[in-house]
């Protein structure tokens, strides 16, 4: 059967573009890997945040909406992002979200690993996670944060469902994943072998309320695929569970077919490459508003709405 790889990013809605960048690339040291906009709605910012080279696996994304209510969390959402750090990096995040005025939660374990959890300044649930480095993590040597301590990647994310079990199905027969255990009420599967960044987690709630996009809130999960290939293959299964798939459709950095799993949670499906080194030199990326060619022809109108964005200042 065909897998996904893992985690290939989140996405997610947040409100000004400036306090996102600042809070992203200043406090928690990541790279800005693509400053474009959205390719279905381009008067709004689509900005990728990464390690050092924009692997897959190792972005956050977001839809700068500030016109936005916040989101309304309940099922049918992802409800919960975690970052991959190196073990014993707690206490020096501790120690920087201190220094940022950064409100934090008290040290949990789940699933045997220490977590940190937090918010962003527009409400997104997030958590730092002590864990085993993955391997494809790339240092940014522009980063405020020392290389020991930078975030290494996504670690998993958290759905709450009405009911578990045609998600489960999903996960475990079309997808890949492996049930992993059961904690407090956490069902975590997860993709091939199951390390850091190809974790999802699961709750149900049957009584709560549907979820509504908004500020703070997570847009959709992409799970890594390594080519068209092995992309298609995954959705003629996607839409043998009579999900609707999408067809292929072109993000020029990635390839990409989104579907809704059961509970209604946006998935997406998305290649490894070509990259975003396609149309920037590694050295610049996330310097200039970078287009996909079928926009570029509206570039203009398309800067005239966008909010200028100075970059952040190391601290």
């Amino acid at each position: 059967m065909q897998t996904v790889n893992g985690i290939h990013h989140v996405t997610a809605i947040a409100g000004d573009p400036q306090e996102n960048l600042d809070f992203y690339v200043g406090v928690l040291g990541m790279r800005l890997v693509k400053k474009s906009v959205n390719q279905d709605v381009p008067d709004t910012y689509h900005l990728f945040y990464a390690d050092g080279v924009g692997t897959p696996g190792s972005d956050i994304t977001f839809f700068p909406w500030p016109q936005m209510a916040p989101a309304r969390i309940g099922t049918g959402l992802a409800v919960h992002v975690s970052f991959a750090v190196p073990h014993g990096s707690l206490s020096y995040w501790r120690e920087r979200l201190n220094k940022f005025k950064v409100a934090y939660g008290e040290t949990e374990t789940r699933f045997g690993e220490t977590v940190l959890p937090f918010h962003d300044p527009h409400g997104l649930e997030l958590a730092l996670v002590e864990t085993d480095i993955p391997e494809r993590f790339v240092v940014w040597d522009g980063s405020s944060v020392p290389p020991e301590h930078q975030i290494r990647g996504m670690h998993s994310v958290r759905l709450f469902e009405r009911r578990l079990a045609a998600t489960e199905r999903l996960l475990t027969e079309r997808m890949g994943f492996h049930f992993v255990g059961e904690e407090n009420g956490w069902r975590r599967f997860a993709a091939q072998e199951g390390s850091s960044g190809k974790i999802a987690d699961l709750q149900e709630h049957p009584n709560m309320p549907r979820g509504e996009w908004g500020t703070g809130g997570v847009h959709h999960v992409a799970w890594r695929t390594n080519d068209v290939d092995a992309e298609m293959s995954l959705r003629e299964e996607i839409a043998r569970a009579g999900l609707q798939p999408t067809p292929l459709i072109d993000r020029f950095w990635f390839q990409s077919v989104y579907f809704r799993e059961p509970g209604g949670t946006l998935f997406e499906l998305a290649t490894d490459g070509p990259g975003f080194d396609r149309d920037e030199d590694m050295k610049h990326l996330g310097e200039q508003l970078i287009l996909p060619p079928w926009l570029e022809p509206h570039r203009a109108e398309i800067e005239a709405v966008l909010p200028p964005l100075r970059s952040p200042q190391s601290k």
